[in-house]
Protein backbone atom coordinates (compact mmCIF):
# COMPACT_ATOMS: atom_id res chain seq x y z
CA UNK A 1 0.00 0.00 0.00
CA UNK A 2 1.00 3.65 -0.83
CA UNK A 3 -0.08 6.79 0.41
CA UNK A 4 -2.26 7.46 -2.86
CA UNK A 5 -3.46 4.17 -3.22
CA UNK A 6 -6.84 4.44 -4.82
CA UNK A 7 -8.64 1.60 -3.55
CA UNK A 8 -9.88 0.74 -0.11
CA UNK A 9 -9.16 -3.12 0.54
CA UNK A 10 -12.49 -4.47 0.77
CA UNK A 11 -14.07 -7.33 -1.00
CA UNK A 12 -16.37 -5.32 -2.08
CA UNK A 13 -14.32 -2.81 -4.16
CA UNK A 14 -13.49 -5.73 -6.29
CA UNK A 15 -17.07 -7.02 -7.18
CA UNK A 16 -19.07 -5.79 -10.57
CA UNK A 17 -21.18 -3.60 -8.93
CA UNK A 18 -20.85 -0.12 -10.24
CA UNK A 19 -22.78 1.32 -7.06
CA UNK A 20 -20.24 -0.78 -4.87
CA UNK A 21 -17.62 0.63 -7.18
CA UNK A 22 -18.43 4.67 -5.86
CA UNK A 23 -19.09 3.74 -2.54
CA UNK A 24 -15.52 2.22 -1.95
CA UNK A 25 -13.59 3.86 -4.04
CA UNK A 26 -10.69 6.71 -2.97
CA UNK A 27 -10.25 8.00 -6.99
CA UNK A 28 -10.25 11.38 -6.25
CA UNK A 29 -12.21 12.13 -9.29
CA UNK A 30 -15.26 9.75 -7.73
CA UNK A 31 -14.80 11.40 -4.77
CA UNK A 32 -14.86 14.97 -6.01
CA UNK A 33 -18.17 14.29 -8.04
CA UNK A 34 -19.62 12.44 -4.60
CA UNK A 35 -19.19 15.51 -3.49
CA UNK A 36 -20.39 17.81 -5.82
CA UNK A 37 -23.50 16.20 -6.50
CA UNK A 38 -24.47 15.52 -2.63
CA UNK A 39 -23.67 19.64 -2.51
CA UNK A 40 -26.66 19.93 -5.43
CA UNK A 41 -28.96 17.88 -3.04
CA UNK A 42 -28.12 20.34 -0.54
CA UNK A 43 -28.81 23.18 -2.42
CA UNK A 44 -32.16 22.44 -3.85
CA UNK A 45 -33.37 21.34 0.00
CA UNK A 46 -32.01 24.61 1.78
CA UNK A 47 -33.82 26.33 -1.05
CA UNK A 48 -36.88 24.81 -0.33
CA UNK A 49 -36.90 25.93 3.17
CA UNK A 50 -35.56 29.40 2.58
CA UNK A 51 -38.75 29.36 0.52
CA UNK A 52 -40.96 28.30 3.42
CA UNK A 53 -39.27 30.77 5.71
CA UNK A 54 -39.75 34.09 3.23
CA UNK A 55 -43.31 33.24 2.48
CA UNK A 56 -43.94 33.35 6.00
CA UNK A 57 -42.33 36.61 6.61
CA UNK A 58 -44.83 38.06 3.58
CA UNK A 59 -47.74 38.12 6.34
CA UNK A 60 -47.05 39.80 9.31
CA UNK A 61 -50.46 39.07 11.24
CA UNK A 62 -50.14 35.53 11.15
CA UNK A 63 -48.10 32.06 10.45
CA UNK A 64 -49.28 29.76 7.29
CA UNK A 65 -46.91 27.00 7.57
CA UNK A 66 -44.70 26.70 10.12
CA UNK A 67 -45.51 26.99 14.14
CA UNK A 68 -43.80 29.68 16.35
CA UNK A 69 -41.71 27.27 18.27
CA UNK A 70 -40.11 25.78 15.06
CA UNK A 71 -38.93 29.26 13.52
CA UNK A 72 -35.11 29.03 14.72
CA UNK A 73 -34.72 25.60 13.63
CA UNK A 74 -35.53 26.00 10.30
CA UNK A 75 -33.57 28.77 9.88
CA UNK A 76 -30.44 26.87 11.89
CA UNK A 77 -31.20 24.16 8.63
CA UNK A 78 -31.58 26.83 5.72
CA UNK A 79 -28.05 27.90 7.03
CA UNK A 80 -26.75 24.74 7.09
CA UNK A 81 -27.88 23.27 4.17
CA UNK A 82 -27.03 26.36 2.51
CA UNK A 83 -23.62 26.65 3.80
CA UNK A 84 -22.05 23.15 4.95
CA UNK A 85 -24.48 21.08 2.24
CA UNK A 86 -23.99 23.45 -0.65
CA UNK A 87 -21.00 25.69 -0.54
CA UNK A 88 -18.38 23.37 1.23
CA UNK A 89 -19.45 20.03 -0.81
CA UNK A 90 -19.37 21.74 -4.15
CA UNK A 91 -16.13 23.59 -3.53
CA UNK A 92 -14.48 21.21 -1.92
CA UNK A 93 -15.38 18.95 -4.53
CA UNK A 94 -13.83 20.80 -7.62
CA UNK A 95 -11.00 21.09 -5.60
CA UNK A 96 -10.91 17.15 -5.07
CA UNK A 97 -11.22 16.32 -8.63
CA UNK A 98 -9.48 19.24 -10.07
CA UNK A 99 -6.41 19.91 -7.97
CA UNK A 100 -4.23 16.70 -8.84
CA UNK A 101 -5.17 16.96 -12.28
CA UNK A 102 -4.19 20.50 -12.42
CA UNK A 103 -0.62 19.39 -10.34
CA UNK A 104 0.01 16.39 -13.17
CA UNK A 105 -0.16 14.09 -10.40
CA UNK A 106 -1.75 10.45 -10.46
CA UNK A 107 -3.66 10.98 -7.45
CA UNK A 108 -4.33 13.83 -4.61
CA UNK A 109 -2.49 13.21 -1.09
CA UNK A 110 -4.21 10.44 1.40
CA UNK A 111 -7.00 9.83 -1.21
CA UNK A 112 -8.39 7.53 2.13
CA UNK A 113 -8.68 10.18 4.16
CA UNK A 114 -10.51 12.39 1.30
CA UNK A 115 -12.98 9.69 0.86
CA UNK A 116 -13.27 8.93 4.83
CA UNK A 117 -13.65 12.94 4.74
CA UNK A 118 -16.60 12.65 2.05
CA UNK A 119 -18.18 10.15 4.55
CA UNK A 120 -18.17 11.84 7.35
CA UNK A 121 -19.02 15.35 6.19
CA UNK A 122 -22.49 13.16 4.67
CA UNK A 123 -22.99 11.36 8.16
CA UNK A 124 -22.38 14.68 9.94
CA UNK A 125 -24.96 16.75 8.10
CA UNK A 126 -27.30 13.91 7.83
CA UNK A 127 -27.32 13.27 11.62
CA UNK A 128 -27.69 17.61 11.79
CA UNK A 129 -30.68 17.74 9.54
CA UNK A 130 -32.47 14.51 10.93
CA UNK A 131 -32.27 16.04 14.56
CA UNK A 132 -33.93 19.26 13.42
CA UNK A 133 -36.50 17.29 11.57
CA UNK A 134 -36.98 15.51 15.00
CA UNK A 135 -37.76 18.82 17.46
CA UNK A 136 -33.58 19.14 17.70
CA UNK A 137 -31.33 21.77 16.73
CA UNK A 138 -30.96 25.59 17.61
CA UNK A 139 -34.21 26.25 20.33
CA UNK A 140 -35.12 22.54 19.92
CA UNK A 141 -37.52 21.03 22.40
CA UNK A 142 -36.31 17.44 22.62
CA UNK A 143 -33.18 17.44 24.56
CA UNK A 144 -32.05 14.17 22.99
CA UNK A 145 -31.96 15.72 19.16
CA UNK A 146 -30.18 19.10 20.57
CA UNK A 147 -27.17 16.89 21.43
CA UNK A 148 -27.62 15.11 18.11
CA UNK A 149 -27.35 18.01 16.48
CA UNK A 150 -24.58 19.27 18.34
CA UNK A 151 -22.72 15.91 17.85
CA UNK A 152 -23.30 15.50 14.30
CA UNK A 153 -22.18 18.87 13.57
CA UNK A 154 -19.10 17.74 14.81
CA UNK A 155 -18.93 14.58 12.91
CA UNK A 156 -19.23 17.12 9.90
CA UNK A 157 -16.46 19.94 11.04
CA UNK A 158 -14.22 16.79 11.61
CA UNK A 159 -15.20 15.57 7.84
CA UNK A 160 -14.47 18.74 5.86
CA UNK A 161 -11.39 18.90 7.81
CA UNK A 162 -9.99 15.56 6.37
CA UNK A 163 -11.12 16.57 2.97
CA UNK A 164 -9.05 20.28 3.20
CA UNK A 165 -6.21 18.12 4.70
CA UNK A 166 -5.94 16.09 1.81
CA UNK A 167 -6.43 19.27 -0.77
CA UNK A 168 -3.44 20.99 1.49
CA UNK A 169 -0.84 18.21 1.04
CA UNK A 170 -1.55 17.13 -2.13
CA UNK A 171 -0.93 20.93 -2.90
CA UNK A 172 2.49 20.85 -1.20
CA UNK A 173 3.28 17.11 -1.97
CA UNK A 174 2.24 15.95 -5.13
CA UNK A 175 3.25 18.64 -7.85
CA UNK A 176 4.98 17.49 -11.11
CA UNK A 177 8.36 18.19 -11.67
CA UNK A 178 9.35 21.76 -12.46
CA UNK A 179 6.18 22.66 -10.96
CA UNK A 180 7.03 25.35 -8.20
CA UNK A 181 4.12 26.78 -5.93
CA UNK A 182 4.08 30.26 -8.26
CA UNK A 183 3.98 28.08 -11.05
CA UNK A 184 0.87 25.85 -10.00
CA UNK A 185 -2.55 27.16 -11.18
CA UNK A 186 -4.50 29.72 -9.77
CA UNK A 187 -7.48 27.40 -8.85
CA UNK A 188 -4.87 25.31 -7.41
CA UNK A 189 -2.95 27.82 -5.51
CA UNK A 190 -6.92 29.23 -3.91
CA UNK A 191 -7.61 25.84 -3.27
CA UNK A 192 -4.61 25.08 -1.00
CA UNK A 193 -5.08 29.26 0.79
CA UNK A 194 -8.94 28.26 1.55
CA UNK A 195 -7.82 24.51 2.51
CA UNK A 196 -5.04 26.21 5.29
CA UNK A 197 -7.56 28.30 5.97
CA UNK A 198 -10.41 25.33 6.77
CA UNK A 199 -7.68 23.68 8.70
CA UNK A 200 -6.95 26.64 11.20
CA UNK A 201 -10.46 27.45 11.85
CA UNK A 202 -12.69 24.16 11.80
CA UNK A 203 -10.83 22.89 14.90
CA UNK A 204 -12.07 26.38 16.55
CA UNK A 205 -15.24 25.60 15.47
CA UNK A 206 -15.43 21.85 16.52
CA UNK A 207 -13.98 22.61 19.86
CA UNK A 208 -16.87 25.50 20.50
CA UNK A 209 -19.27 22.76 19.49
CA UNK A 210 -17.51 19.99 22.13
CA UNK A 211 -18.11 22.41 24.79
CA UNK A 212 -21.57 23.12 23.97
CA UNK A 213 -22.51 19.67 23.83
CA UNK A 214 -20.72 18.74 27.03
CA UNK A 215 -22.76 21.58 28.71
CA UNK A 216 -26.01 20.79 26.89
CA UNK A 217 -25.75 17.64 28.00
CA UNK A 218 -24.81 17.17 31.52
CA UNK A 219 -24.99 21.18 32.99
CA UNK A 220 -26.28 23.52 31.46
CA UNK A 221 -24.70 26.15 33.24
CA UNK A 222 -22.45 28.12 31.08
CA UNK A 223 -23.49 28.08 27.09
CA UNK A 224 -27.31 28.64 27.44
CA UNK A 225 -28.54 25.39 27.02
CA UNK A 226 -30.86 24.61 23.50
CA UNK A 227 -31.40 28.65 23.09
CA UNK A 228 -27.37 28.92 23.00
CA UNK A 229 -26.40 27.20 20.38
CA UNK A 230 -26.84 29.55 17.88
CA UNK A 231 -24.87 32.40 20.19
CA UNK A 232 -21.58 30.06 20.68
CA UNK A 233 -21.76 28.26 17.28
CA UNK A 234 -23.87 30.28 14.34
CA UNK A 235 -20.72 32.36 13.66
CA UNK A 236 -19.71 29.13 11.23
CA UNK A 237 -22.94 30.00 9.25
CA UNK A 238 -22.35 34.12 8.76
CA UNK A 239 -19.96 36.14 7.99
CA UNK A 240 -16.97 36.59 7.65
CA UNK A 241 -16.50 32.74 7.90
CA UNK A 242 -18.19 32.53 4.55
CA UNK A 243 -15.33 34.52 2.90
CA UNK A 244 -13.42 31.77 3.80
CA UNK A 245 -15.36 29.11 2.21
CA UNK A 246 -15.43 31.04 -1.25
CA UNK A 247 -11.68 31.36 -1.59
CA UNK A 248 -11.65 28.69 -3.85
CA UNK A 249 -14.46 30.32 -5.74
CA UNK A 250 -11.71 32.97 -6.64
CA UNK A 251 -9.34 30.38 -8.28
CA UNK A 252 -12.10 29.16 -10.52
CA UNK A 253 -13.02 32.72 -11.33
CA UNK A 254 -8.50 33.75 -12.11
CA UNK A 255 -8.35 30.14 -14.11
CA UNK A 256 -11.85 30.30 -16.31
CA UNK A 257 -11.10 34.35 -17.69
CA UNK A 258 -7.99 33.77 -19.25
CA UNK A 259 -9.02 30.36 -20.41
CA UNK A 260 -12.09 31.49 -22.30
CA UNK A 261 -10.79 34.76 -22.78
CA UNK A 262 -7.97 32.75 -25.07
CA UNK A 263 -5.13 34.92 -23.39
CA UNK A 264 -2.86 34.75 -20.52
CA UNK A 265 -3.90 35.83 -16.84
CA UNK A 266 -2.80 39.67 -16.01
CA UNK A 267 -0.67 40.33 -13.45
CA UNK A 268 -0.31 36.87 -12.51
CA UNK A 269 1.55 37.64 -9.38
CA UNK A 270 -0.89 39.71 -7.98
CA UNK A 271 -3.07 36.99 -8.09
CA UNK A 272 -1.26 35.07 -5.76
CA UNK A 273 -1.55 38.31 -3.36
CA UNK A 274 -5.11 39.22 -3.67
CA UNK A 275 -6.63 35.52 -2.93
CA UNK A 276 -3.99 35.27 0.01
CA UNK A 277 -5.20 38.71 1.61
CA UNK A 278 -8.92 37.62 1.73
CA UNK A 279 -7.88 34.67 4.09
CA UNK A 280 -7.14 37.43 6.64
CA UNK A 281 -10.71 37.09 7.65
CA UNK A 282 -9.50 33.97 9.25
CA UNK A 283 -8.20 36.01 12.23
CA UNK A 284 -11.60 37.33 12.92
CA UNK A 285 -12.69 33.69 12.68
CA UNK A 286 -10.06 32.25 15.05
CA UNK A 287 -10.29 34.74 17.54
CA UNK A 288 -13.46 35.17 17.49
CA UNK A 289 -13.83 38.66 17.74
CA UNK A 290 -16.68 40.93 16.13
CA UNK A 291 -14.90 44.56 15.43
CA UNK A 292 -17.69 47.11 15.15
CA UNK A 293 -17.54 51.13 15.30
CA UNK A 294 -19.52 52.65 17.88
CA UNK A 295 -18.54 55.88 17.53
CA UNK A 296 -22.18 57.11 18.75
CA UNK A 297 -22.05 59.71 15.56
CA UNK A 298 -19.44 62.01 17.35
CA UNK A 299 -17.32 63.56 15.20
CA UNK A 300 -13.77 61.76 13.54
CA UNK A 301 -11.53 64.15 15.82
CA UNK A 302 -13.18 63.70 19.07
CA UNK A 303 -11.27 61.35 20.76
CA UNK A 304 -9.06 60.57 17.59
CA UNK A 305 -6.96 58.38 19.59
CA UNK A 306 -9.56 55.90 20.99
CA UNK A 307 -11.21 56.22 17.05
CA UNK A 308 -8.13 55.44 15.55
CA UNK A 309 -7.58 52.10 17.96
CA UNK A 310 -11.17 51.14 17.08
CA UNK A 311 -10.50 51.99 13.70
CA UNK A 312 -7.54 49.94 12.88
CA UNK A 313 -8.44 46.27 13.75
CA UNK A 314 -11.78 47.10 11.94
CA UNK A 315 -9.71 48.22 8.72
CA UNK A 316 -7.58 44.71 9.38
CA UNK A 317 -10.31 41.87 9.71
CA UNK A 318 -13.23 43.51 7.81
CA UNK A 319 -11.41 45.88 5.37
CA UNK A 320 -8.83 44.37 4.09
CA UNK A 321 -10.38 40.92 2.61
CA UNK A 322 -12.37 43.31 0.59
CA UNK A 323 -9.10 44.85 -0.86
CA UNK A 324 -8.45 41.01 -2.24
CA UNK A 325 -11.91 40.45 -3.61
CA UNK A 326 -11.76 44.16 -5.48
CA UNK A 327 -8.05 42.70 -6.59
CA UNK A 328 -9.66 39.54 -8.09
CA UNK A 329 -12.19 41.33 -9.51
CA UNK A 330 -9.78 44.01 -11.58
CA UNK A 331 -7.25 41.37 -12.32
CA UNK A 332 -10.10 39.79 -14.13
CA UNK A 333 -11.50 42.61 -15.83
CA UNK A 334 -7.75 43.58 -16.92
CA UNK A 335 -7.13 40.10 -18.51
CA UNK A 336 -10.80 40.36 -20.62
CA UNK A 337 -9.52 43.73 -21.75
CA UNK A 338 -7.17 42.47 -23.61
CA UNK A 339 -8.77 39.49 -24.81
CA UNK A 340 -12.19 38.83 -27.02
CA UNK A 341 -13.40 36.07 -24.92
CA UNK A 342 -16.50 34.00 -26.50
CA UNK A 343 -20.27 34.55 -24.98
CA UNK A 344 -20.36 31.17 -22.66
CA UNK A 345 -21.86 29.79 -19.55
CA UNK A 346 -18.08 29.20 -17.51
CA UNK A 347 -17.43 32.52 -17.67
CA UNK A 348 -21.02 34.14 -16.68
CA UNK A 349 -21.15 32.12 -14.09
CA UNK A 350 -18.08 33.05 -12.52
CA UNK A 351 -18.40 37.04 -12.94
CA UNK A 352 -21.88 37.03 -11.90
CA UNK A 353 -20.81 35.29 -8.88
CA UNK A 354 -17.58 37.43 -8.01
CA UNK A 355 -20.05 40.27 -8.27
CA UNK A 356 -22.37 38.36 -5.63
CA UNK A 357 -19.68 37.77 -3.39
CA UNK A 358 -18.15 41.85 -3.77
CA UNK A 359 -21.73 43.16 -2.60
CA UNK A 360 -21.95 41.19 0.27
CA UNK A 361 -18.88 41.64 1.55
CA UNK A 362 -19.26 45.83 0.89
CA UNK A 363 -22.91 45.35 2.89
CA UNK A 364 -20.55 43.61 5.57
CA UNK A 365 -18.91 46.19 6.42
CA UNK A 366 -21.85 48.88 6.70
CA UNK A 367 -23.61 46.37 8.88
CA UNK A 368 -20.65 46.58 11.41
CA UNK A 369 -21.10 50.54 12.28
CA UNK A 370 -23.37 50.62 15.27
CA UNK A 371 -24.83 53.61 14.24
CA UNK A 372 -26.30 52.84 11.04
CA UNK A 373 -28.53 50.30 13.47
CA UNK A 374 -28.11 46.90 11.59
CA UNK A 375 -26.94 44.80 14.07
CA UNK A 376 -29.61 42.14 14.87
CA UNK A 377 -31.67 42.80 11.91
CA UNK A 378 -32.78 41.02 8.64
CA UNK A 379 -29.75 42.96 6.88
CA UNK A 380 -27.13 40.67 7.89
CA UNK A 381 -29.29 37.71 5.68
CA UNK A 382 -29.05 40.17 2.98
CA UNK A 383 -25.42 40.00 3.09
CA UNK A 384 -25.20 36.57 3.92
CA UNK A 385 -27.29 35.60 0.80
CA UNK A 386 -25.26 37.05 -1.93
CA UNK A 387 -22.01 35.83 -0.86
CA UNK A 388 -23.48 32.17 -0.68
CA UNK A 389 -25.12 32.53 -3.76
CA UNK A 390 -22.09 34.26 -5.37
CA UNK A 391 -19.87 31.08 -4.35
CA UNK A 392 -22.62 28.83 -5.79
CA UNK A 393 -22.61 30.51 -8.94
CA UNK A 394 -19.00 30.16 -9.64
CA UNK A 395 -19.03 26.59 -8.41
CA UNK A 396 -21.68 26.01 -11.60
CA UNK A 397 -19.26 28.21 -14.11
CA UNK A 398 -16.50 25.79 -12.73
CA UNK A 399 -18.78 22.75 -13.23
CA UNK A 400 -19.46 23.86 -16.66
CA UNK A 401 -15.54 24.51 -17.24
CA UNK A 402 -14.45 21.22 -15.67
CA UNK A 403 -17.25 19.26 -16.18
CA UNK A 404 -16.39 18.07 -19.85
CA UNK A 405 -13.06 17.16 -18.61
CA UNK A 406 -14.74 15.00 -15.29
CA UNK A 407 -17.48 13.48 -17.10
CA UNK A 408 -16.08 13.62 -21.08
CA UNK A 409 -19.40 15.77 -22.48
CA UNK A 410 -20.13 19.17 -22.63
CA UNK A 411 -23.16 21.79 -21.38
CA UNK A 412 -24.45 23.68 -23.67
CA UNK A 413 -23.39 27.13 -23.68
CA UNK A 414 -27.02 28.16 -24.62
CA UNK A 415 -28.44 26.24 -22.47
CA UNK A 416 -26.60 27.44 -19.40
CA UNK A 417 -25.96 30.98 -19.78
CA UNK A 418 -29.46 31.78 -19.12
CA UNK A 419 -28.85 30.28 -16.16
CA UNK A 420 -26.30 32.05 -14.78
CA UNK A 421 -28.53 35.69 -15.71
CA UNK A 422 -31.60 33.77 -13.11
CA UNK A 423 -28.71 33.28 -10.63
CA UNK A 424 -28.07 36.92 -10.87
CA UNK A 425 -31.61 38.38 -10.38
CA UNK A 426 -31.94 35.95 -7.36
CA UNK A 427 -29.05 37.73 -5.75
CA UNK A 428 -30.81 41.01 -6.22
CA UNK A 429 -34.06 39.90 -5.24
CA UNK A 430 -32.39 37.94 -2.22
CA UNK A 431 -29.93 41.05 -1.10
CA UNK A 432 -31.77 44.80 -2.08
CA UNK A 433 -34.89 43.88 0.25
CA UNK A 434 -33.11 42.53 2.82
CA UNK A 435 -31.17 45.57 2.83
CA UNK A 436 -34.21 48.25 2.98
CA UNK A 437 -36.07 46.09 5.74
CA UNK A 438 -32.71 45.86 8.00
CA UNK A 439 -32.52 49.96 7.70
CA UNK A 440 -36.25 49.42 8.24
CA UNK A 441 -35.42 47.50 11.94
CA UNK A 442 -36.74 44.09 10.53
CA UNK A 443 -35.91 41.85 13.02
CA UNK A 444 -33.47 38.61 12.07
CA UNK A 445 -34.76 36.39 14.34
CA UNK A 446 -38.55 36.41 14.20
CA UNK A 447 -40.90 35.64 11.01
CA UNK A 448 -44.26 37.66 11.68
CA UNK A 449 -45.04 39.83 14.66
CA UNK A 450 -42.74 42.90 13.10
CA UNK A 451 -44.33 45.89 11.30
CA UNK A 452 -43.59 49.58 10.00
CA UNK A 453 -45.09 52.10 8.19
CA UNK A 454 -42.82 50.85 4.58
CA UNK A 455 -44.21 48.16 2.30
CA UNK A 456 -42.73 44.91 4.77
CA UNK A 457 -45.28 42.79 2.64
CA UNK A 458 -43.32 44.00 -0.92
CA UNK A 459 -39.77 43.50 0.34
CA UNK A 460 -40.34 40.30 2.09
CA UNK A 461 -42.19 39.23 -1.05
CA UNK A 462 -39.51 40.00 -3.64
CA UNK A 463 -37.01 37.89 -1.33
CA UNK A 464 -38.95 35.14 -1.16
CA UNK A 465 -39.62 35.58 -5.36
CA UNK A 466 -35.60 35.31 -4.98
CA UNK A 467 -35.22 32.22 -3.40
CA UNK A 468 -37.74 30.53 -5.95
CA UNK A 469 -35.61 32.00 -8.52
CA UNK A 470 -32.93 30.29 -7.28
CA UNK A 471 -34.61 27.00 -6.72
CA UNK A 472 -35.84 27.17 -10.43
CA UNK A 473 -32.34 28.15 -11.85
CA UNK A 474 -30.11 25.49 -9.44
CA UNK A 475 -32.99 22.44 -10.21
CA UNK A 476 -32.62 23.32 -14.21
CA UNK A 477 -28.83 23.49 -14.03
CA UNK A 478 -29.20 19.84 -12.29
CA UNK A 479 -31.06 18.85 -15.09
CA UNK A 480 -29.07 20.41 -17.47
CA UNK A 481 -25.76 18.70 -16.11
CA UNK A 482 -27.50 15.00 -15.71
CA UNK A 483 -28.47 15.29 -19.21
CA UNK A 484 -25.13 17.17 -21.08
CA UNK A 485 -23.18 14.47 -18.55
CA UNK A 486 -24.47 11.49 -19.59
CA UNK A 487 -26.04 11.88 -23.36
CA UNK A 488 -24.08 15.26 -23.85
CA UNK A 489 -21.77 16.03 -27.03
CA UNK A 490 -18.22 14.33 -26.52
CA UNK A 491 -16.07 17.35 -25.32
CA UNK A 492 -13.09 16.32 -26.78
CA UNK A 493 -9.45 16.21 -24.56
CA UNK A 494 -9.23 20.17 -24.67
CA UNK A 495 -12.37 21.98 -25.05
CA UNK A 496 -11.50 25.13 -24.32
CA UNK A 497 -7.65 25.25 -25.49
CA UNK A 498 -6.32 25.41 -21.98
CA UNK A 499 -2.88 26.01 -20.93
CA UNK A 500 -3.05 23.89 -17.45
CA UNK A 501 -2.47 20.47 -16.98
CA UNK A 502 -5.87 18.86 -16.76
CA UNK A 503 -6.31 19.13 -20.46
CA UNK A 504 -3.04 17.54 -21.23
CA UNK A 505 -5.25 14.31 -20.41
CA UNK A 506 -8.05 12.16 -21.51
CA UNK A 507 -11.58 13.17 -20.83
CA UNK A 508 -12.36 11.53 -18.41
CA UNK A 509 -9.32 10.85 -17.53
CA UNK A 510 -7.46 7.61 -16.91
CA UNK A 511 -7.54 5.99 -13.65
CA UNK A 512 -3.87 7.35 -12.84
CA UNK A 513 -4.47 11.11 -14.52
CA UNK A 514 -1.44 10.68 -16.98
CA UNK A 515 0.03 8.56 -18.85
CA UNK A 516 3.89 9.36 -17.82
CA UNK A 517 5.64 12.15 -15.40
CA UNK A 518 5.16 15.74 -16.68
CA UNK A 519 8.07 18.32 -16.52
CA UNK A 520 6.95 21.88 -15.95
CA UNK A 521 9.34 25.18 -17.57
CA UNK A 522 6.22 27.18 -16.78
CA UNK A 523 2.89 28.56 -15.32
CA UNK A 524 1.22 27.48 -18.39
CA UNK A 525 2.97 24.19 -19.72
CA UNK A 526 0.20 23.08 -22.04
CA UNK A 527 0.59 25.95 -24.16
CA UNK A 528 4.21 26.06 -24.02
CA UNK A 529 3.42 22.39 -25.44
CA UNK A 530 1.43 23.91 -28.24
CA UNK A 531 3.70 26.45 -29.29
CA UNK A 532 6.58 24.27 -29.63
CA UNK A 533 4.72 21.67 -31.82
CA UNK A 534 3.51 24.38 -34.13
CA UNK A 535 6.70 25.97 -34.56
CA UNK A 536 8.51 22.49 -35.20
CA UNK A 537 10.51 22.61 -32.21
CA UNK A 538 11.09 20.30 -29.35
CA UNK A 539 9.81 21.38 -25.44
Amino acid sequence: MTSIETHLPTDVSASNSAIATWLTSADHKKVGRLFIGSGLVGLVAGLVLAILVTFERINADSYQILSVDSVPQVLAAVRLLLTFGAVVPLLLGLSIAVVPLQLGARSNAFPRLAASGFWMWLTGLGLAVASIIGNGGPNGGDSDLVDLYLAGSIVLGLGVLMAATSIAVSVLTTRAPGMGILRAPLFTWSSLVGSLAVILTMPVLIGTTVYVYVDHRYARAGFGGNTGVNQWVGWALSQPFSYLLAIPALGIVLDVVPTIGRTRLAQRSAAFGAIGVVAVSALAVVTQTSITLPWEGEKFFDNAGTKIADLLPFLLLNVVPILGLLGVLGLALLTLKSAKPSISAPLTFVLIGLLGILLGAAAHIVGLVEDAGLIGSVYEAGVYVPITFGAIAIAFGGICFWGPKLWGRSISDKAATPLALLALLAIGLDSIPYFVAGFADQPASLVNGFSYSGPQDLWNALTCAGFVVMLLASIAFIGLALKSFTSGAVAGNDPWDGSTLEWATSSPPPENNFAGVIVVNSATPLADTKSASSTGKVA
